[in-house]
């Protein structure tokens, strides 16, 4: 039989409207699993419930429905209130009592999860300014520009401090919710869960997130994070010390690491990023070639236009009309 611990993991979830289900029940059954032994379905040491200001139901992005399970009862009654993201077009994906309830929440004390784009909604709020949120490189841009000032990266799937927390969505929600699984019920019970999901072993908060590849294929997780913190600052470029501090390594260690890994110095790694940035902005946009070269860092459209056409053989204007031709 399980050890129940003195007091049960709870957990509250407000879910957005269109919100993405994969993320909700991967987050939610690993709770479920964790909670008993054998797949018993057991509330033996976590409970959750579904929070709503009505009892409407609740749309997810791929059409299945959800049914609150209660109220927005006292939320210090949770250990911790995740927010259930989805489609980012979606006007008010909360209503304002919500959003009060939110902000009581936040007042409280209470730590405040992201889920998917969840994050989105906790920073409207005003609720993220002071707390890094981690979101899918997919959104990652959106993030910067609805929230300027705002601490985000998406070279991790998840994140937790004492007060808030975010998730980039997908398979990374189960890890999330294992990693509280862990730290509140034990080994064992994160164990049971993710055996029972057949998930072969949790990935820390640090596991860099699968994404489309770059033009150059690289195995080292340092570099694969270091270039998606690049792809992440192009216009405002970090320096290399700052790069290298973000993935724990000093500046001449980031070099060495570059020259082995990827046969190249950090700096011209970063000029790629920036350059490959920019060809797909001007072959698959409309966007004005002297802002494309702001929009990189390069404050001299002439001096952007030689580099480009140094590393792909042709101006960015050529680059364009070819892109129309074919």
């Amino acid at each position: 039989m399980p050890v129940t611990p003195p007091n049960k993991l709870k957990v509250g979830f407000v879910l957005a409207r269109l919100f993405t289900l994969s993320a909700f029940a991967l987050f939610v059954d690993t709770l479920r699993l964790g909670s008993d032994q054998l797949d018993r379905s057991g509330r033996v040491a976590a409970d959750w419930e579904v929070l709503g200001s009505t009892r409407n139901l609740i749309p997810s992005s791929c059409g299945v429905q959800v049914s609150p399970t209660c109220r927005l009862i006292d939320p210090q009654h949770f250990d911790y209130i995740v927010v259930v993201g989805g489609l980012l077009d979606v006007e008010e994906p909360v209503d304002g009592e919500t959003i009060d309830y939110l902000k009581k929440a936040a007042a409280a004390g209470v730590p405040l999860i992201g889920l998917c784009t969840g994050s989105f909604i906790l920073a409207e709020a005003g609720l993220m300014k002071q707390h890094e949120a981690c979101v899918s490189w997919l959104h990652v841009r959106a993030y910067q520009e609805r929230f300027p000032g705002h601490p985000v990266r998406s070279d991790r799937i998840f994140n937790l401090d004492e007060k808030r927390g975010s998730c980039a969505g997908g398979s990374s929600a189960a890890d999330m919710a294992a990693s509280l699984v862990r730290r509140y019920i034990g080994e064992e019970a994160q164990r049971n869960a993710l055996e029972v999901l057949q998930i072969d072993q949790p990935r820390p908060s640090l596991h860099v997130q699968p994404r489309r590849p770059f033009a150059e294929d690289f195995g080292d997780a340092r570099v694969r994070a270091t270039l998606i913190n690049m792809e992440q600052n192009l216009e405002s470029q970090l320096s290399i010390a700052e790069l290298a501090a973000k993935v724990g390594l000093s500046t001449r260690q980031l070099q060495r690491l570059f020259m082995q890994k990827a046969g190249m110095s950090p700096a011209y790694a970063y000029k790629r990023v920036r350059l490959e940035h920019a060809r797909l902005l001007i072959t698959q946009t409309k966007t004005p070639i002297v802002q494309v070269a702001l929009e990189v860092g390069c404050e001299n459209p002439t001096h952007f236009s030689k580099l480009f056409k140094r590393v792909y053989g042709q101006t960015p204007s050529q680059a364009r009309a070819a892109a129309r031709i074919g």
